[in-house]
């Protein structure tokens, strides 16, 4: 059976070669006992692969059994792998089989691995290297031949570093790794989706089928997708079922794109995980940014007084400001309060005009007075909406509100 065969068969729909590497994988690998590890996005599909690896393999006429384990609460997921004895723990009023049981010369597939708990690790690593494990409450040792797939969006490896993972059952839960291409990486095939998932829809629901204009496909292509396949499958049936005109354009597509749709933040803000947002990395961006301002402010002051006359008063305030940006060059991180003030009197031009050579610079540099100045422009900017300006901010609504405390602002 080739490639295309495959796809056919468990309708896998794609041109791109990453994912024609790993159906070539599980199909070389289908025929051993080996244990396979199938990593890759959330959305992206790694559940078929495991269908391919059983059913092109000995094993095709035994169970296959799919277990998520993530979805299995701690305390019973021992029980439902392996087993339990009648009155082994309190509700246990018979005994019965788990699935390393039941799938006995089959497949087992184990998708979310990395949610398993450390005690269920061990268990199952004795099962792998030996193909023997005890039922909950029971003494007696069982055998058992199953083919092991397993499955994971997580980063395994980081996992094993924060001590939540087994390095030894990662190693040989990993004998052949298959790695899912996630859609950013397989442009090629999103189109291809779409309209596949469109002519499904339209048949569904008894409509036509959606079609998407030039810009729209180069929308649609170029959109990142975190959620994968599951994502485009879910928005297409959206717009299939929402949007009356059935040629879609990129603004219409573009209102069901969520990252596309939210307002921009700024730079600093981590929307996923606001915890390890730093204020402080803000206002020292604000403050660089000022500073930075005021240097080249300084430059351009030195270049009118180069196109004006040659008073010694002007001269001195030049040397001045050339030291001064020196002097910042060489230490950029000094202080704010030894900032430079130059203060000079009004001198009188040739034709009898007031000239300002400089004027004394007493702008406050701390971090707390301009923290309190951004927060009171966010206000002012939203008319004292503290939620839309906290989103402005980049910082939680409940930060801003004792901000404001703290620094009194009405």
């Amino acid at each position: 059976m080739d490639i295309q065969s495959v796809k056919q068969r468990f309708g896998i729909i794609g041109n791109s070669p990453l994912l024609s590497r790993a159906i070539d994988i599980a199909m070389q690998v289908a025929s051993t006992d080996l244990t396979v590890l199938i990593t890759g996005e959330s959305g992206t599909g790694k559940e078929v692969f495991p269908q391919i690896v059983h059913y092109l393999s000995p094993r095709k006429h035994g169970n296959y059994i799919a277990v998520n384990c993530g979805a299995i609460p701690e305390g019973t997921i021992d029980s439902e792998l392996f087993g339990h004895e009648k009155g082994s723990f309190t509700g246990a009023h018979e005994a019965r089989k788990g699935y390393f049981e039941v799938a006995n010369g089959g497949t087992i597939f184990l998708d979310e691995i990395a949610e398993l708990p450390l005690a269920t690790q061990v268990r199952l690593l004795r099962v792998l290297e030996v193909g023997e494990f005890m039922k909950v409450g029971s003494s007696k040792v069982i055998k058992t031949d199953v083919r092991v797939v397993a499955a994971s969006n997580v980063d395994i490896p980081e996992a094993i570093e924060k001590g939540k993972f087994r390095q030894d059952l990662y190693y040989r839960l990993n004998t052949v790794p298959v790695y899912i291409p996630p859609l950013h990486e397989r442009k090629e095939d999103i189109h291809l989706l779409f309209r596949k998932f469109a002519a499904d829809f339209a048949e569904k629901y008894r409509m036509p089928p959606l079609r998407l204009t030039e810009d729209a496909i180069r929308l649609l292509t170029e959109y990142r997708w975190p959620g994968n396949i599951r994502q485009l499958k879910n928005i297409t049936e959206q717009i299939s079922i929402i949007e009356q005109n059935k040629l879609i354009t990129a603004d219409t597509l573009r209102l069901y794109l969520p990252e596309i749709t939210r307002p921009s933040l700024p730079v600093l803000y981590k929307q996923e995980n606001e915890k390890h947002f730093s204020e402080r990395d803000l206002l020292y961006k604000v403050l660089f940014d000022m500073k930075k301002d005021i240097t080249e402010l300084k430059k351009i002051v030195i270049d009118i007084l180069d196109k004006n006359s040659d008073d010694v008063a002007m001269e001195k305030t030049k040397a001045l400001l050339v030291k001064h940006i020196s002097d910042e060059n060489l230490n950029p991180m000094k202080p704010a309060d030894e900032e430079m003030k130059i203060v000079h009197n009004v001198k009188e031009t040739p034709d009898g005009d007031s000239f300002h050579p400089s004027e004394i610079i007493e702008e406050s540099l701390s971090l707390q007075d301009k923290e309190k100045e951004m927060i009171r422009k966010a206000l002012e900017k939203h008319n004292g909406k503290r939620k839309d300006a906290a989103r402005e901010l980049g910082i939680s609504e409940r930060t801003l509100y004792r901000k404001i405390k703290e620094y009194h602002i009405r």
